[in-house]
């Protein structure tokens, strides 16, 4: 126990991937043995961030629990980790979230093992983003997560899956192309990749860099990483891997992907662009609200064209995530005020909302494929009469995405809509419009689905959702409802690390 209290993060870290390692050896006829396995194991760093949370001190300045090593010693690269509140937010969500997802892949049945590994080994990835405190490590676990994801599409997606699960890799790749040719320039400059160090160095820099004035190269290096964050959000235009990919990924991996996955790039703003390029983000602020509110209106308006649901919900993604860049931006513009606070403690606090309201949707959705084998609103109507259970879960959670008053989206939303309105008034008001049509297409959705005349085809076809299915909500519902009424637990955190930062 001391081994892992002196080492949480790594125990956190490090823990999917062995007991992916693990199941590597259970025989693969035990499906019941592999999915139970697989369950407990992503439990285990759900517990030790809880651990981590409590013994979290939100007041203290700079990283906590850190952990560092040597690891490619010719380049000063270091295995370096480390949390914030920022950070350990993110790690509470993705621990979280991925229980859920693996339960919810339970009716999975086709090689249920090489499934579940790689569901641990996306943990891994995505968790090591997270805690990472060196650029080079960073960078690994960046692309670490794009690997199972790809091939959770390409194997168990849906028909137009070969299309979908390439477009995610090639969009992404080409993003991270530009992210790692500016980390081996710092790394290059300054002979480390540390992070803290870096911080201090590059925003000091003069004069010129390798034969370029320094703002030249800054400017370059900052659309650099501006734009591999952009298409991970993904903010318009760099959007359109997203609706394919979540239209053909499994379930489990909708979950993941609108749940942590988009997370990744809001962060990589959070953590990287603003902090190493304090001037250029101030300077660029504008392009990205612009870019932001693009894509809170135009994924509004994607969202309310589809008949599709689960590209209903894909494109829902795009135009909530549109919120968290606009409060980046709007922190970015007027760094160090009262006003660049709040939309920043709206925009992390929305990262975590979405996280949580997404993957209940994109649940929600594959529970009633399961039993359709539809997914076009028009072959639905009038099945609240048929599955009450479900119906009334499914309102719960689209009101909760919707951001009605006292459910988590509303104090989020208004957060960014509040600290972003005397900063970027014009863009922030037509935000609003994109506000107006995500209630046309929450209320779009759940009338064609559960309202209107009852499509006799179902009676007798459909049944209710079941007892395992109520588990994964029942967590999700408890948090949309806590978040909205009390969300002083989770947004101090936040608020004392956005202070301290920003």
């Amino acid at each position: 126990m001391e081994f892992i209290t002196s080492h949480l993060l790594t125990s956190i870290l490090f823990f999917p991937a062995l007991a992916a390692l693990v199941i590597l050896f259970l025989p693969k006829d035990e499906v019941k043995l592999i999915r139970w396995a697989a369950l407990i194991a992503s439990l285990v760093p759900f517990g030790l961030t809880v651990l981590l949370w409590t013994n979290f001190n939100s007041g203290a300045a700079g990283f906590q629990f850190q952990e560092q090593y040597p690891w490619y010693e010719a380049i000063n690269a270091t295995f370096h980790v480390g949390v914030d509140g920022l950070s350990l937010t993110m790690v509470l969500l993705t621990t979280l979230l991925t229980p859920l997802a693996i339960l919810a892949s339970f009716s999975i049945t086709d090689r249920v093992k090489a499934y579940m590994m790689l569901f641990l080994f996306l943990e891994t990835g995505m968790l090591g983003v997270f805690l990472a405190l060196d650029l080079l490590i960073f960078f690994v676990f960046w692309e670490i997560g794009l690997v199972p994801m790809y091939f959770l599409i390409n194997q168990w997606g849906g028909a137009n899956r070969n299309y979908a699960s390439l477009k995610f890799m090639i969009y992404t790749m080409a993003g991270s192309l530009g992210l790692l040719l500016s980390i081996q320039m710092l790394g290059v400059l300054f002979q480390t990749y540390d992070l803290p160090t870096l911080y201090q160095q590059w925003t000091s820099i003069k004069g010129t860099v390798m034969g370029l004035p320094v703002d030249t190269v800054k400017t370059v290096a900052f659309w650099s990483f501006t734009v591999a964050f952009a298409i991970k959000v993904p903010i318009w235009p760099f959007h359109t891997w997203l609706p394919d990919a979540h239209t053909e990924a499994p379930t489990a991996g909708s979950m993941l992907l609108a749940g942590v996955l988009l997370k990744l790039g809001a962060y990589g703003f959070l953590r990287l662009v603003i902090p190493l390029y304090p001037v250029e983000s101030a300077r660029f602020a504008g392009v990205l609200a612009f870019l932001a509110v693009m894509s809170i209106i135009f994924g509004a308006f994607g969202a309310y064209g589809q008949d599709d649901f689960k590209r209903l919900v894909a494109y829902s993604s795009i135009n909530h995530m549109g919120f968290v860049v606009l409060g980046i931006a709007a922190a970015a513009k007027a760094a160090g005020t009262l006003d660049a606070h709040i939309a920043l403690d709206g925009a992390v606090l929305q990262m975590f909302n979405h996280g949580i309201s997404a993957a209940g949707m994109f649940f929600l959705v594959g529970v009633i494929y399961e039993r359709t084998h539809t997914r076009n609103l028009n072959d639905f109507g009038g099945l609240f009469s048929l599955v009450p259970v479900y119906g009334g879960i499914l309102i719960f959670t689209s009101m909760a995405s919707l951001g009605l008053p006292a459910l988590n989206g509303f104090v989020s939303e208004f957060l960014v809509v509040r600290g972003s309105w005397p900063i970027f008034t014009v863009y922030t008001a037509a935000g609003m419009l994109g506000l107006l049509f995500t209630g046309a297409y929450i209320l779009k959705g759940i009338k064609k689905l559960l309202h209107g005349p009852l499509n006799e085809k179902w009676v007798g076809h459909l049944t209710e959702i079941n007892t395992r299915e109520i588990i994964v909500m029942a967590p999700l519902m408890a948090l949309f409802l806590v978040l909205g009424i009390w969300p002083a637990w989770l947004l101090d955190v936040i608020n004392k690390a956005v202070t301290m930062l920003f």
